[in-house]
């Protein structure tokens, strides 16, 4: 399987074994990851059977304003934001994601920030026969859960956990 790391995020792959498909036809991903892992699979001439997407980073429904108060909030003291930011992914539960974390950079908050789903792009994946999974957790501090899981919904099987986070951990 092939696995896309989240924004500040790296080796955290082992949070999704519960869901996460063992094959070497699965491509999956979580939050930034799950774009690179969308986009990975769109460019790839490889057999794929299955892309996962864990907790997608989705943010098109945001507005312009939010955006730039996030990369505002990163650029003035990026460790506060990334502490926020592993606290937040890990609510509601108190699992200490420090032992994940990655440097990032304000491109890849950008990316995270200002990718936009294609319902096209998810609609070839789905023409040329390949499952896409989304799960997304009810309690997500991150992203607009519901907006995703609406979104998605036509192109996906989406998988909702209660009582869940970014994560998907309720722990």
């Amino acid at each position: 399987m092939t696995f896309f790391s989240g924004f500040s995020l790296q080796g955290e792959e082992s949070l999704f074994e519960a869901y996460q498909t063992s094959s070497d036809f699965c491509v999956s991903g979580f939050s930034l990851g799950a774009i690179e892992a969308f986009e990975y699979t769109l460019a790839s001439k490889r057999r794929i059977d299955k892309l996962q997407l864990f907790s997608p980073a989705f943010f098109q429904d945001k507005e312009p304003t939010f955006k730039r108060v996030q990369a505002l909030h990163f650029k003035k003291d990026k460790a506060l934001y990334v502490q926020n930011f592993l606290k937040n992914i890990a609510y509601p539960s108190h699992f200490d994601m420090t032992r994940y974390y990655h440097d990032s950079n304000s491109e890849d908050l950008h990316k995270l920030l200002h990718y936009e789903w294609s319902k096209e792009k998810l609609e070839e994946l789905r023409a040329r026969s390949i499952m896409i999974e989304v799960y997304l957790g009810e309690r997500d501090k991150i992203i607009d859960a519901q907006k995703a899981k609406e979104f998605f919904k036509e192109y996906a099987t989406v998988t909702w956990i209660k009582n869940a986070g970014h994560i998907l951990n309720f722990l």
